[in-house]
């Protein structure tokens, strides 16, 4: 059965089926990724099974040119859940959000209620994009989840990812998040490197860099530092039970303790 399409002008989202297409995104995928040739993040022959087996294959094109693709899979709890494993997508046209928007849609179709994925909590745009633009929420740190990883983006750095989760019965939050009175950092930007503050307050921010893959080629001490502050705190603090209830100014995360410290 082939799933809801969508198009934006020239760009048009489909369900994927044939080995040539697959073909196509671990290519794509390689080049998105900066992976060594041969070495997808996935390969041609795992999105046929996933296809076959009923999953979520689809790509993004612009005038018949592949530009993004998507791969998901049912997840726990089953009935409820589908599990996006990676988007892939161009930068800068909307490929991102019309490639969710059908997943979206695919996923309703199927009388599903959420979609969870996981993405490094210290790339800026993806946690606006996440939490911002879908209203995605994180609910788990999950450290060097991956283990070590060779691509162009993730090279040099430990893999750690935090679960967001996307209740697609939900309204999309407002863009602009107000923070309450009272609200105090946990890690703050202090000059490009972390600075972890002592804080009770109900609510904490906790920022991150300005740009962590550049930050891990020019310096890779202070994405390090990053990496290992921001496990500290943002980690910590969805252990210990807190929400994060929102990104502010595209560089911290707003998060609601459930407890003072």
């Amino acid at each position: 059965m082939n799933g809801p399409s969508t198009a934006t002008s020239t760009l048009t989202i489909r369900e994927l089926h044939a080995m040539e297409d697959f073909d196509a995104v671990a290519l794509l995928y390689a080049d998105i990724w900066g992976s060594e040739p041969g070495s997808s993040p996935l390969s041609a022959e795992t999105m046929r099974a996933l296809s076959h087996a009923g999953n979520y294959v689809a790509g993004a094109y612009e005038d018949d040119r592949l530009v993004g693709a998507s791969v998901a899979f049912f997840g726990d709890p089953i009935g409820i859940t589908l599990h996006s494993h990676i988007t892939g997508a161009v930068m800068g046209r909307g490929v991102g959000l019309a490639l969710k928007t059908h997943q979206r849609q695919w996923a309703l179709a199927r009388r599903l209620r959420r979609i969870t994925w996981t993405y490094d909590p210290l790339v800026r745009r993806n946690a606006y994009f996440n939490l911002v633009k879908l209203g995605a929420r994180p609910e788990a740190y999950l450290t060097s989840f991956y283990g070590a990883m060779d691509d162009a983006i993730n090279g040099g750095d430990e893999s750690d990812r935090v679960v967001a989760a996307w209740d697609l019965t939900a309204p999309t939050p407002p863009e602009v998040i107000e923070l309450p009175t009272g609200a105090e950092h946990r890690l703050r930007d202090r000059g490009g490197r972390p600075e972890t503050v002592a804080s009770d307050a109900g609510t904490v921010l906790v920022d991150i860099p300005d740009d962590i893959e550049a930050l891990r080629r020019t310096d890779p001490g202070a994405a390090r530092a990053w990496r290992l502050a921001v496990r500290q705190t943002l980690g910590g603090l969805l252990a210990e039970g807190a929400r994060v209830v929102g990104f502010h100014e595209r560089r911290r995360y707003v998060v609601q303790r459930t407890t003072h410290a």
